[in-house]
């Protein structure tokens, strides 16, 4: 499964990110080699926890612009 996760910069430091696709999974971290881990970690758990599952009736469209 491939997911897309938002990664912020955290006012206070550090970063924070969101998965779209999996409402209420976010996460942070002091550096980005943290966050990712974090990010699995968040990602399993949700997944783990028996949620309803992925979103269908929404879809995320990724743009270059």
């Amino acid at each position: 499964m491939k997911l897309q996760a938002v990664i912020h910069v955290a006012e206070e430091g550090g970063y924070w990110a969101e998965v779209p696709a999996l409402p209420g999974c976010v996460t942070q971290g002091e550096t980005r080699a943290e966050l990712e881990a974090n990010l699995r970690e968040a990602v399993t758990g949700w997944l783990e926890a028996g949620e309803s599952g992925v979103d269908q009736t929404n879809e995320i469209l990724e743009l270059a612009v």
